[in-house]
């Protein structure tokens, strides 16, 4: 499919470019590496997320000239990255009939192809190695701005290069970037260490919902809007927070509620491998990777997690 992509690049002048909502660091980082490729290609572009740009990847270049929304122009190609499935990059790109085709590059295994071309490779690491292929196979040479976010991308989905999907090609393109001038510590200085107070704030009260079901194999925390109001954070600094219950000793599932409006959670799964949390989370209307993925539920949080850990037992 990157000839496609590279035929499409090349006949056309104007692009759009987004991902889903609530972008993570992939996301951010695939969007921006390949604004800064088609900047420098000499094309018109614009990026814009149905979220805020989190916090931590501020560093990363074009980071500032994220929109909040789609300017009332026409664009030849819409690019739709990290997603697998169009409904979750928001109702403002569904609706939309401001742009001719749509090009979709994601590595989740559960893509829908909604795309008029579809570059999908479930193996890949990250969609910024999706990108990275797509700058190679231009022949131009990859500059400082368009390595930093394709680094950033691979080192964010890859958990640091801790997680079964940093293989090969991870470590590979990651060398090569930092070989191109990415320090490693920079980034993982913006990333993991620098963090804002209101974050560790929020940290501690959702640790203090830690519950652990199922003989312990799985655990959750909860953050609620009364949380997020309390200590002035926004969602963005959740990011992450799975993690702590996930790093448990005999943990093999961890769960993250997060109430994104009155009696509405957003639900993060992970993994340690064991479990397929994809179809797990597809059971309630979600989606996502084998270790990675998620959905929304409706209900109390009491409702929420009933729910689920009943589902999880008949899984389990």
């Amino acid at each position: 499919m990157i000839p496609s992509v590279m035929g499409a690049i090349t006949a056309n002048k104007t692009f759009l470019i987004t991902a889903h909502e609530n972008p993570d660091g992939d996301a951010v980082g695939s969007s921006l590496a390949l604004a800064n490729y088609l900047r420098n290609s000499g094309k018109d572009v614009a990026v814009y997320f149905p979220d805020p740009v989190p916090d931590n990847y501020n560093f990363l270049s074009l980071a500032d000239t994220v929109l909040n929304y789609i300017p009332d122009r026409y664009f030849d190609i819409c690019f739709v990255l990290d997603c697998g499935d169009i409904l979750r990059s928001g109702e403002t790109v569904t609706a939309s009939n401001k742009f001719g085709k749509i090009i979709n590059v994601d590595h989740h295994p559960d893509n829908k192809k909604f795309g008029d071309i579809n570059l999908i490779d479930s193996a890949a690491s990250a969609t910024g190695a999706l990108v990275y292929r797509i700058v190679k196979a231009s022949g131009c040479e990859i500059d400082y701005s368009t390595a930093l976010c394709i680094y950033t991308s691979i080192v964010s989905d890859t958990g640091s290069f801790r997680y079964s999907n940093a293989d090969t090609e991870a470590f590979s393109i990651s060398g090569e970037m930092v070989s191109l001038g990415v320090n490693p510590w920079f980034v993982a200085e913006k990333l993991y260490e620098s963090q804002p107070c209101k974050r560790l704030e929020l940290l501690a009260l959702a640790l203090s919902t830690l519950h652990l079901v199922d003989r312990g194999n799985v655990a959750s925390i909860t953050v609620t809007l009364e949380m997020l109001a309390k200590t002035s954070a926004t969602s963005d600094l959740t990011d992450g927070f799975v993690n702590y219950p996930r790093s448990i000793r005999g943990v093999e599932v961890a769960i993250f509620f997060r109430e994104i409006e009155t009696g509405v959670y957003k639900v993060g799964f992970r993994s340690k491998g064991k479990v397929n949390v994809s179809a797990l989370a597809a059971a309630f209307g979600g989606g996502g990777h084998h270790n990675a993925a998620g959905c929304k539920i409706s209900g109390s949080i009491e409702e929420a997690k009933a729910t689920i850990f009943t589902y999880l037992e008949t899984v389990l």
